[in-house]
């Protein structure tokens, strides 16, 4: 059976061969568990989502949600597999059994998650969305909305959402207008209209638990005076009953380019005065809390985008191998028609490809690692270690997982030729759902300006000389098997050329020129995230060449030498294009600065 979804083999790779997650199992935290029950929990995953999650996704597209007299419904075909995946215990999967998880490693949640959300993210998101709520809810919370909320929104009974956005507030939060007044009884009166609200309003939850970014009366303006409230759909009565409907109405959902069955609703909360809400941590750091989940979701987000690309792989690997078209070049005699994968530049195309989704996938996947190794550790300083590694690499996976994976997605399509631009292949709706990535949850602009105006200082530029030196220790590592000798060496060239480029950034940003600096910031992220990617398949290369040099590769033998030619066509054909953009960076043209507006054109 050809995978729609995700490869297995490459998943099995990185968990036990790249990760060693084998290890986790011999941590107090995951004690019980062992590499069976590991595989045997993806299984499960893997089987429902082709199963039962997968003939949804063209309903999700064709059919997507409609909207009438302030009600949502989703496509009739989402809810038995909803029913399955919150009676499975999937939809929070790394938190405590008694609280509705599993209790499982985040790396083991990804890896089954792949294939549920890669069978139809927009079905799964309105179980799994959730978990975000749920969080803030679990660190922020009181002892009373813990026992109110927690175990309903982990478990996907309740849906959860993040309500942010309005019409004149977007990336500009502190903008925002929704008020909050005190009451009587220690509940707030919520005031206001928010837009974009992912799964605001849907058919499949008996309630969604609203966390809703407003300003008590007499506050500071901007972000200082900002505070966090939960809003429950229905109200939600002290023993976690529930009580009367919130004054929480949709006024609209938006009609898309993609995801189409996922609910993008307008909010308006309060329209008749009755809309209440709990004060969530303390007054005026509601964009504290908030960052706490916005740092999960652009995760999160990252690893949609990265969802996108290995399926849309998937698929054009499987109709290259099928399709015939041409003969093949230099087979005088040959057949007429040949497979298209025998034509070097569909090959070139699925080699892009092929190396991109794996380095995405080793990179989520370390990060994973990063969140397993804080909950196990008993030793702070590991766990300010791997917390700030993980705060420098969330904008790359953010953008690396959306740009790139979107970037797979249009080569899946030019892979199908005309065929890809259709509706009767699935190329094409991949695409468009894959855009969006790149734009919600703080555009991949914003991610730029994260990492060049904050990540890149944490501890004052320490931990980004983290990274550094260890994708120097994989050069070391490489150099000393036979044969990556060279694509160690000229791996090395681009990571020093970014150690380089980083000091000069910095530098950059923090002088009278820092305008001309954030003008690059998309250029700069896109080149550190292209050496992480490398660093990624360098590592995997290592490990494959090892395995083959010892000649126990047996039936895996093609898999380890398709990871060594993923690194070398990575190192010796993407980087030197990476190269070229650092020189240019670094002679930091200020014409986008510069410019006058009037210049632009009428």
């Amino acid at each position: 059976m050809a995978q729609l979804i995700a490869d297995r083999r490459d998943i099995d790779f990185v968990l036990y061969e790249q990760m060693e997650t084998e290890k986790l199992a011999k941590e107090e935290k995951f004690a019980g568990l062992n590499r069976k029950a590991f595989d045997m929990i993806i299984s499960e995953a893997r089987n429902l989502a082709l199963k039962e999650i997968l003939p949804t996704k063209i309903d999700g597209d064709r059919i997507g949600v409609t909207f009438e007299n302030g009600k949502v419904t989703v496509p009739p075909s989402y809810h038995k597999p909803h029913k399955l995946l919150l009676e499975g215990e999937w939809a929070s999967m790394t938190e405590d059994p008694e609280l509705g998880g599993q209790g499982l490693p985040h790396i083991i949640y990804q890896a089954a998650k792949e294939f549920l959300a890669g069978a139809n993210g927009t079905l799964t998101g309105y179980s799994m969305l959730g978990h975000g709520t749920g969080k803030m809810i679990d660190i922020f919370g009181t002892r009373e909305q813990k026992d109110m909320f927690l175990k309903k929104i982990y478990s996907g009974q309740w849906g959860g959402t993040m309500v942010l956005t309005e019409s004149n507030a977007g990336s500009d939060v502190g903008s925002l207008t929704t008020t909050a007044v005190k009451n009587d009884d220690g509940t707030y009166s919520i005031t206001g209209d928010k837009i974009f609200i992912t799964n605001g309003e849907h058919d499949l939850s008996e309630n969604i638990v609203h966390p809703v970014l407003a300003r008590i009366e007499g506050e500071p303006e901007g972000i200082k005076g900002i505070s966090i409230f939960i809003v429950p759909k229905i109200w939600v009565n002290p023993d976690g009953s529930l009580g009367e409907p919130n004054d929480v109405v949709c006024t609209g959902i938006e009609e898309k380019t993609g995801i189409h069955g996922s609910a993008t609703c307008s909010l308006s909360f309060g329209s008749k005065g009755k809309c209440r809400g709990f004060l969530l941590g303390d007054v005026n750091k509601g964009m504290r809390v908030m960052f706490y989940m916005m740092n999960e979701a652009r995760h999160d987000v990252g690893f949609q985008g990265f969802c996108n690309a290995t399926s849309a792989y998937q698929y054009a690997l499987t109709y290259a191998r099928d399709r015939l078209q041409g003969a093949e070049l230099g087979a005088p005699g040959g057949p007429a028609q040949v497979p298209i994968i025998k034509h070097p530049d569909v090959r070139r195309m699925l080699l892009w490809m092929k190396c991109h989704v794996e380095a995405l996938r080793s990179l989520i996947y370390y990060v994973d690692t990063l969140f397993d190794r804080i909950q196990c550790s008993n030793d702070e300083a590991e766990k300010k270690e791997c917390d700030n590694m993980a705060a420098l690499l969330t904008p790359l996976i953010k953008s690396l997982g959306s740009d790139r994976g979107f970037d797979v997605c249009v080569q899946a399509v030019q892979v199908y030729g005309g065929y890809g631009f259709i509706q009767e292949f699935p190329v094409e709706q991949l695409m468009r759902d894959c855009k969006i990535t790149s734009i919600y949850e703080g555009t991949n602009g914003i991610q730029a300006m994260d990492l060049l105006g904050r990540k890149m200082g944490l501890e004052k530029g320490a931990v980004f000389g983290s990274m550094i030196e260890k994708m120097k220790s994989a050069v070391q590592k490489a150099r000393a098997v036979a044969g990556l000798e060279t694509l160690a060496a000229d791996f090395d060239e681009a990571v020093d050329a970014l150690a380089r480029l980083a000091g000069i950034m910095g530098k950059r940003a923090g002088s009278a020129a820092f305008k001309t600096a954030f003008a690059h910031a998309t250029p700069f992220m896109n080149a550190t995230g292209d050496v992480v990617l490398g660093w990624m398949l360098l590592w995997r290369a290592q490990i494959a060449a090892e395995k083959l040099a010892s000649g126990k590769a047996q039936k895996d033998e093609a898999f380890y030498k398709g990871q060594v030619k993923s690194a070398e066509f990575f190192i010796n054909t993407v980087l030197p294009v990476t190269l070229g953009s650092m020189n240019a960076i670094e002679k930091g043209s200020a014409a986008a600065v510069d410019i006058d507006e009037a210049s632009f054109g009428a």
